[in-house]
C-alpha cells in the first residue's frame, strides 16, 4: 500500500462546496479522505501551504495533431511529423493540469493508446477521430483551384468524414467507430477555418442527424456537434447530440432548447481569439478566414453570457490546436470573467466536464473512492492570472507526473 498526504492547502474539490484549508490522502491512487488536520501518516507528504489543491482539469476540446494552423506549413510538414509533434503538446498540456482531454479531430487509435500503454506522457484521452460534414462543409478541405488539402490528413487510422444523406451517414459512423472512437463528432454548421464554409449556415438535415445519433447510441456513444451557426444548433439539439461546440450564434430559442434537452455547452472561448492573434503575428491566414473570425469574435461572448445567465450546463474547452496547446487555462480566466465566475469556472473545468464525457464516477471531484488525480495550484484558488506558470505539481491516479522544476516525467 502506498499513500500521499496532500497536507494544508486549500482544498477545491470540485463538488461546488466552497473552498477550504484541509487535506487530502490518497491511497493506492484513489482519494482516501478530505478534510481538516487529518493527522494520518504517509509515504510522502505534499506540503501545499499556500497553494490551491484541485481534481485534475479537463478539456474538452483539443487537436493534438495540428498547432496554430497555417496552410503554407501544412503543405511543407512530412506526413509522420505531426505524431511526433503530437507527443510534446500531450506533455505540454499534462503540464498545465490538464489530466484528461477529449480530441475533437485528428488524433487516430494510435495516439490515444500512446499514451493508455505509457508510451508517452499525457493526459487521459477520448477521441473522435475526425468530424463528419457535408460536402461544401466545415470538415470539407475542398479549395477553388480544385485541391483537397486540410489541417488534418486522411490515412487508414482516420477515414474520409465528408458525407451526404443518412445511408452515407449511418455507413460512416460504423467507420469511425471500427476506427476506435470514443465520440463521434458531427460539423451542424459551418466554421471558421474551413475553406468556404459559412459560420451563419447550418448544415445536415434531421434525418441525416437521427441516422447518425441513431448508430452512435447504438453503439453507446456520445455525439458531439461543431455547432456556430443557429439553425445548426438548434438542429443538434432536436437530434439528441450531446454537447454543442462553440455556440456561437445562441438565440433565445436555441438556449431554451438546450435547457429543455439538457445539452452542455463547450464554448471554445479562447478560438477565435487565437485566429485573430496569429493573423496580427503574420501567420499565412486567408482574407477569408480572417474575416469571418472576426465576425465571429464580436458575438461569441454575449451567446456565452446569455447562455450562463439562463442556466445551460456548461463544459470547459479550448479548441487548443486552433491555438497554442499548454495555454489551456486562460479559458478558465475567460470563461470566469464572462459568467460563470472563478469557482463556477473551475467547476466547469472538474466535475461538469467529467460529467459530459461521462467519466464522472471516478473523476472530476476530489472525493474518497474517486480517482486520485490532483492538481497542486501556486496561489488562492480565485486568482486567475498566470495559472500556467503557477502549476506546482501534477498528480494522476496518485503518481507524481509534473513538477514544475522537473516538467513531465515518462
Amino acid at each position: 500500500m502506498t499513500s500521499i498526504l496532500f497536507r494544508g492547502g486549500t482544498v477545491l474539490d470540485g463538488t461546488g462546496a466552497a473552498p477550504s484549508t484541509g487535506d487530502v490522502h490518497v491511497v493506492d491512487g484513489r482519494v482516501a479522505q478530505v478534510g481538516t488536520d487529518l493527522g494520518v501518516e504517509a509515504d510522502q507528504v505534499v506540503d501545499c501551504t499556500g497553494a490551491t489543491v484541485l481534481p485534475g482539469l479537463f478539456d474538452c476540446h483539443v487537436h493534438f495533431m495540428f498547432e496554430q494552423p497555417d496552410l503554407m506549413r501544412v503543405l511543407q510538414t512530412p506526413f509522420s511529423l505531426p505524431f511526433f509533434q503530437a507527443a510534446h503538446r500531450m506533455r505540454a498540456t499534462l503540464e498545465t493540469g490538464i489530466t484528461w482531454v477529449r480530441d475533437a479531430g485528428g488524433a487516430d487509435l494510435g495516439v490515444a493508446e500512446a499514451v493508455r500503454r505509457g508510451l508517452t506522457p499525457g493526459p487521459r484521452m477520448q477521441i473522435a477521430i475526425n468530424m463528419l460534414s457535408q460536402t461544401g462543409g466545415h470538415g470539407d478541405d475542398w479549395h477553388v483551384c480544385g485541391a483537397v488539402l486540410g489541417l488534418m490528413s486522411t490515412h487508414p487510422g482516420v477515414p474520409d468524414s465528408v458525407v451526404d444523406g443518412p445511408e452515407e451517414m449511418r455507413k460512416r459512423v460504423r467507420e469511425l467507430i471500427r476506427a476506435g472512437a470514443d465520440v463521434i463528432k458531427v460539423a451542424t454548421s459551418g466554421g471558421v477555418l474551413s475553406p468556404l464554409s459559412n459560420p451563419l449556415h447550418g448544415h445536415f438535415r434531421d434525418d441525416e442527424i437521427a441516422a447518425l445519433v441513431t448508430e452512435a447510441s447504438a453503439a453507446g456513444l456520445h455525439v458531439m456537434a461543431h455547432a456556430q451557426a443557429t439553425d445548426g444548433i438548434k438542429t443538434a439539439v432536436r437530434g439528441g447530440i450531446r454537447s454543442i461546440e462553440h455556440g456561437i450564434y445562441l438565440d433565445d430559442e436555441a438556449i431554451d432548447l438546450m435547457l429543455e434537452h439538457g445539452t452542455w455547452l463547450v464554448p471554445t472561448l479562447s478560438a477565435p481569439r487565437a485566429v485573430l492573434a496569429q493573423a496580427e503575428a503574420g501567420a499565412a491566414i486567408s482574407d477569408r478566414v480572417l474575416a469571418k473570425a472576426r465576425m465571429v469574435a464580436e458575438v461569441h461572448d454575449d451567446s456565452f453570457r446569455r447562455a450562463v445567465e439562463a442556466g445551460v450546463k456548461v463544459a470547459m474547452g479550448t479548441d487548443s490546436g486552433v491555438g497554442a496547446h499548454g495555454t489551456n487555462l486562460e479559458e478558465v480566466r475567460l470563461m470566469a470573467e464572462l459568467g460563470l465566475g472563478a469557482q463556477g469556472a473551475w467547476e466547469a473545468t472538474t466535475r461538469s466536464a467529467a460529467e459530459l464525457l461521462g467519466v464522472d464516477a471516478d473523476h472530476g471531484t476530489l472525493e474518497p473512492g474517486k480517482v486520485a488525480d490532483v492538481v497542486v495550484l501556486d496561489g488562492a484558488w480565485d486568482d486567475l492570472a498566470g495559472l500556467r506558470s503557477r502549476v506546482r505539481s501534477v498528480h494522476v491516479a496518485g503518481e507524481r507526473v509534473v513538477d514544475r522544476d522537473a516538467g513531465a516525467r515518462a
